[in-house]
């Protein structure tokens, strides 16, 4: 549905306008404060000011003009939701520029562009900034940018804005984790230790990191077991700051997230919990306090951050004092422990057959009874298969319950109010997952309960086999996926076709359905970060044709360490194991054109 955006972007330009704001352009991401991809309602600025709610998307609002920056896995969700006071800006596509590439390039000299300090990465800020001085170094009409600390878009959305969830926090018990908050804490001290100098604190904004570290899961944000926090964690003692062998950490919660007040039992006491608004005052005390004892190294970097942290945090600190680099617990929580990898395996078991029940169910439904049932009303029968399995929590994002030309529409959600019947004589998409204690799920099939054309036979099959290229996959250690990602392409490419999305993504245990560092996909993050051993993700290649169907077969795979005949390079190789038990994915009605042994035998 197609949301009125005028009388927003309206007021938002007269904020805009106004002498303590006074900027010709505003910056709306989709991120929350912590870098979120999947946000509480109350983060949802970009989608209220725009209409589109896809999770990926940057919008920029001058006084003329209103863009939207995506990928091409909403071009079509963002044009139907977006009204006509919208331009869409396809990014990836020849001669699109990014949203900080257009900011850099396309606005008038002296442009002053607003943006939300806890919302930009500080990489971002100084992105645009050295952008700025490096176009014109000895000009003073370059472009400002302008940090403004009341959210111009909360300020439209007023009393209307949900408020800040701030449900329980509780613990993961060891049992499902696999390791103690005490080993993990050393663990991350091991892996900064190697850094020059050795950093005496890092600072935690993620909130996947912070429920993984702390072995303590939530509620705060829909499908996504977090809690709204900060953490920092000290190598040094809190006192002193001299050296420790045992790391200490201080937690920032919201006041009332504390389940029964024993949380802080559960910790440990190398754990302070403090309230989360005085992380702000905590940074700035920090920053002051090592500046004092460093003062003769006035350069050393003592304070480490995320490059996904916010501009914020890093003015907290103070920029003269933090090095800006790659989550250290990203990679540390992306290799599962072998009790974590057991939870994979059985919670798919289980994942499995929820959705043999429930594609059993439904082909009865329509073949047999010829009842009418909508996309939603499929999605909560799904639901409710899942949600009598044991160890179930929650769904792990909104149901894909896709027919027809809706099944084109990557990341497309039914509406319970407005959505199409599945159709017998239609492709049905349906990519869904669970969270459970003991892992996550996330799997995609696409089905067809009539017959097919030879179209969809044939780029069905041409899916297929580009999920069963990645699925067979053998490659060395220090393999990127951006690499293989066209293996998964390879089939299509050869019809003319492709996909615009990643190959695959990791997936948190309990945790966050989109992980990374790591990914199988075309663009260059894929290239930052080699698949290892123990960690986890997905292989769904697809293919849409917009206002027809859509194709999807996504499995969980785990990485492992596979023998070879021989070892070249003394490297080491890698494979896969499919942790998705549910079928393979595709009728066999579809796979009509171009067996081979190997595909056939799969």
């Amino acid at each position: 549905m197609t949301v009125s955006t005028s009388e927003r972007l309206a007021q938002l330009r007269e904020l805009m306008r106004k002498p303590e704001n006074n900027v010709d352009a505003y910056v709306v991401p989709s991120e929350d404060q912590h870098g979120s991809e999947y946000i509480a309602s109350c983060d949802e600025r970009r989608a209220w000011i725009s209409g589109f709610n896809g999770s990926a998307g940057c919008a920029i609002i001058t006084m003329d003009k209103a863009l939207m920056f995506t990928d091409g896995r909403y071009f079509l969700q963002a044009s139907e939701q977006m009204d006509q006071n919208w331009e869409l800006m396809k990014q990836g596509l020849p001669g699109i520029p990014t949203w900080q590439d257009y900011l850099t390039t396309n606005l008038p000299a002296s442009a002053r562009i607003g943006i939300d300090p806890t919302l930009i990465t500080e990489k971002d800020f100084k992105t645009l900034s050295s952008a700025k001085e490096s176009e014109k170094p000895e000009a003073q009409d370059t472009n400002t940018l302008v940090p403004i600390i009341t959210n111009l878009v909360d300020v439209i959305w007023a009393s209307d804005r949900p408020p800040r969830p701030k449900n329980a926090v509780v613990p993961l018990e060891e049992e499902y984790s696999g390791e103690s908050v005490a080993s993990k804490l050393h663990r991350l001290a091991s892996a900064v230790s190697s850094n020059t100098p050795k950093p005496r604190a890092l600072v935690l904004t993620a909130l996947d990191d912070i429920a993984w570290l702390f072995n303590l899961r939530g509620s705060d944000i829909a499908y996504n077991p977090v809690f709204f926090s900060y953490a920092v964690v000290h190598f040094h003692s809190s006192e002193e700051l001299d050296n420790s062998k045992n790391p200490h950490a201080v937690l920032f919660l919201q006041r009332n997230a504390i389940e029964h007040g024993d949380l802080k039992s559960v910790l440990g006491p190398q754990i302070e919990i403090r309230p989360y608004e005085d992380i702000w005052e905590y940074l700035k005390d920090l920053g002051n306090q090592l500046r004092s004892i460093s003062a003769e190294k006035s350069q050393e970097k003592l304070v480490l951050i995320s490059d996904k942290a916010s501009f914020a945090v890093a003015q907290a600190v103070g920029e003269d004092i933090i090095n800006a680099l790659p989550s250290p617990i990203t990679v540390l929580k992306a290799i599962k422990n072998s009790t974590e990898l057991e939870g994979f395996r059985q919670s798919h078991i289980r994942d499995g057959i929820a959705l043999a029940r429930y594609f059993s169910w439904l082909e009865e439904k329509l073949t047999e009874e010829g009842k009418k049932l909508t996309e939603w009303e499929g999605a909560e029968q799904l639901e409710k298969f899942r949600s009598e399995l044991p160890l179930f929590k929650g769904l792990s994002f909104d149901t894909i319950s896709s027919t027809g030309p809706n099944g084109a529409i990557i990341h497309y959600s039914p509406d319970p109010k407005d959505c199409a019947v599945i159709e017998r004589d239609q492709i049905y998409l349906c990519d869904s997952g669970a969270q459970f204690l003991d892992g996550t799920t996330d799997v995609t099939r696409t089905w067809h309960f009539g017959t097919p054309t030879d179209e969809e036979k044939r780029t069905a099959t041409r899916v297929l086999q580009g999920h069963i290229a990645i699925d067979s996959a053998i490659f060395p250690n220090g393999t990127t996926g951006y690499i293989i990602d066209s293996w998964a392409r390879k089939a299509l490419w050869k019809d003319g076709l492709d996909f615009r999305h990643g190959t695959g993504h990791g997936v948190g245990h309990y945790l966050n359905v989109h992980e990374g560092p790591h990914g199988i996909g075309t663009r260059i993050t894929s290239n930052a970060s080699p698949l290892k051993a123990g960690m986890i993700v997905t292989n769904e290649p697809g293919y849409y044709a917009d206002g027809k169907y859509g194709v999807r077969i996504e499995n969980v795979l785990i990485i492992k360490e596979v023998e070879t005949p021989w070892n070249f390079g003394d490297k080491g190789f890698l494979g896969f194991e499919c942790v998705t038990i549910h079928d393979r994915g595709v009728d066999d009605a579809y796979v009509v054109f171009f067996r081979c042994p190997i595909q056939t035998n799969w």
